[in-house]
């Protein structure tokens, strides 16, 4: 396959946001005095958009809790968390040089991410990216998130990108159940938040570092 687009996820593919997301969850447990999980435990967390991850830390630390008690601490949870989306988040290794080589190549760039709308585009202009991607759709811009495919089709018509001819590449069952919902061919990164062995999961290809997704991507079968 010749791929001329690329679509990522964002956490857990192209920026390791766990630090700072561990710290809004920190934050906002502690307020109420609450027991905080381990980084690692927030790490299987991630993956379906912050009112998700809430939801989880609350069931973690105080068991059930009600859609009123979950929608107060969603909202302060983006009140802590859009405060710092970046303090110590990082891109993966070899991200920046692998963005480099598509954009030299004039490959059209977008980001589908299940976290809001506001918190990326702050991180990714903070980690000086933004500039690379064409379009980019966070989970609160869409009346369907990822795995349904809608919210990839968004990203795709707004880069005027092909399903034939682009990649999805990102870290969950999320990323992969969305491509084939549009045809995409699809590459997971093992390095990820995926709650599960990518390895299991029927990508078309798995990548464990930036520096092998031209030649993964140069592998993907013809179409």
């Amino acid at each position: 396959m010749t791929s001329k687009a690329v679509v990522f996820d964002l956490d857990g593919t192209l920026v390791d946001t766990l630090p700072d997301l561990h710290a809004a969850v920190t934050q906002l447990l502690t307020e109420d005095g609450l027991a905080v999980p381990s980084a690692e435990e927030v790490r299987r967390m991630i993956g379906d958009g912050a009112k998700k991850l809430v939801e989880r830390s609350l069931v973690w630390s105080r068991g059930a809790v009600s859609e009123a008690a979950l929608e107060a601490a969603h909202d302060r949870f983006l009140e802590i968390y859009n405060a710092a989306p970046c303090r110590d988040s990082r891109l993966f290794a070899n991200v920046e040089a692998a963005l480099d080589r598509l954009a030299a190549s004039a490959t059209p760039l977008g980001v589908c991410t299940n976290k809001p709308q506001r918190p990326t585009e702050l991180i990714l202009e903070q980690l000086g990216i933004r500039p690379r991607f064409g379009a980019v759709v966070g989970g609160d811009a869409v009346a369907k998130r990822k795995p349904h495919p809608d919210h990839l089709r968004l990203v795709l018509d707004r880069m005027g990108a092909a399903p034939t001819t682009t990649v999805m590449v990102g870290d969950s069952k999320n990323d992969l159940a969305a491509a084939r919902g549009c045809g995409l061919a699809c590459i997971l990164v093992d390095f990820g938040y995926s709650a599960e062995p990518v390895e299991s999961l029927g990508a078309d290809r798995i990548i464990s570092d930036f520096a092998e997704l031209e030649e993964a991507m140069a592998s993907l079968p013809a179409t």
